[in-house]
């Protein structure tokens, strides 16, 4: 769709937003002044109409989506964040640790369509490096054709610590034993203040960025993420995506950005914040499609925005639905009130009624299948 720029740029004058239809329609970058500005004005509204017009310049009337399962592998932790509600110690009620048989045994009677499975947990310095190689050779042992996406920075981070190697020899391990790509999770936001406020004990930014990097270089990809909503600052996000885009533009590693907002039930330090506003997730999505340039996906997780937030964002910008995301434990133990799982069906109606056509990919956004031409019965059972 060609935006009316001219006419753009006499609402953005009024709006606070001046200058950046004209940039979007000459495909400039944004600069974090733009991107602070996209925060603090009212017209969220005309924010979606240019996300979008770079979401469809970018990916057409398509709308990404996988067959995946998640396994969380360990509730306990020693991080202590503030904003976390799946934290557990041993002894804790609802505490708990997976053999690598367990982990096995999750998958082989998980859905048998799943193209990926999504492997996160706490931090817990007893487990022994061989414990993360040993689970993930269960997964593939138990699911030979399965991309295992595991491990986020904060993981690594712990599992380099424990394996005392290079971070190239633990990657080329972690490989061996069946790791096919790496999730975004544990950056929050990229604030040091922040980070001693509410998570003290967790890697910094600093160490966050070194690690992606380092993971980008040896050629796995991942994804990126900022939980907002906190106690960050405006200025903070802005700086957050800023890091983000500098860190792609020197390794194009992230596959897709997917803004997290925070859900503040049952977490220890927090629970008196509100839940970011349905406009605020939206806004969300859309700064993220227009300030990250240079990230190819944009992702409205089902499971953090709510289903009506999500099919609403296909049209601010994000062009991906996450997928089926079975068993997922995180979001919903800090008050997720989304359901744990949806079939191929529920995906393909929320897409369509959003006005998009359902892809279904893998990982690594390969096209798994096109569902332009209609939506077979026998290819929505699961």
């Amino acid at each position: 769709m060609e935006l009316p720029t001219e006419a753009l740029e006499l609402r953005a004058a009024r709006t606070g937003l001046q200058g950046i239809p004209t940039k979007v329609a000459n495909q400039e970058r944004l600069s974090t002044d733009d991107c602070l500005a996209m925060y603090q004005s009212d017209d969220v509204a005309l924010l979606g109409m240019l996300a979008n017009d770079v979401r469809e310049r970018m990916h057409g009337n398509v709308a990404f989506y996988n067959v995946n399962i998640h396994v969380n592998y360990t509730n306990y932790c020693n991080q202590f964040c503030g904003f976390c509600a799946f934290q557990r110690r041993p002894g804790d009620d609802g505490a708990y640790c997976m053999t690598p048989e367990q982990v096995g045994e999750e998958l082989a009677k998980a859905n048998p369509e799943a193209t990926e499975v999504h492997m996160v947990a706490g931090v817990w310095p007893a487990l022994k490096y061989d414990y993360f190689l040993e689970i993930l050779r269960a997964a593939k042992a138990s699911r030979p054709d399965i991309h295992v996406k595991a491990y986020t920075m904060v993981e690594i981070d712990e599992i380099e610590r424990l394996a005392n190697k290079p971070l190239p020899e633990v990657l080329d391990e972690l490989k061996e034993a069946g790791l096919d790509s790496m999730p975004g999770g544990g950056a929050e936001v990229f604030s040091e203040r922040v980070r001693q406020q509410l998570y003290p004990k967790k890697m910094s930014a600093e160490r966050w960025l070194e690690l992606a990097r380092g993971i980008h270089e040896y050629g796995f990809k991942t994804n990126c993420t900022m939980l907002y909503g906190m106690t960050e600052t405006l200025e903070e996000r802005v700086d957050h995506l800023n890091r983000l885009r500098e860190l792609q533009d020197d390794t194009s590693g992230f596959q897709t950005y997917i803004p997290l907002a925070f859900h503040p039930e049952n977490t220890p330090a927090l629970g008196h914040l509100p839940i970011p506003s349905p406009l605020e997730r939206l806004r969300s999505i859309a700064i993220g499609r227009l300030f990250l340039d240079n990230v190819p996906h944009i992702k409205a997780y089902w499971i953090m925005t709510g289903l009506a937030v999500a099919q609403a964002a296909l049209s601010m910008g994000a062009d991906d639905l996450d997928g089926t995301v079975s068993q997922e434990k995180v979001y919903h133990d800090a008050g997720a009130s989304t359901p744990e799982v949806l079939t191929r069906a529920d995906i393909h109606r929320l897409i369509r009624q959003a006005g998009r056509e359902p892809v279904e990919r893998n990982t690594v956004y390969d096209i798994v299948n096109d569902f332009a031409d209609g939506d077979p019965v026998e290819e929505l059972c699961v």
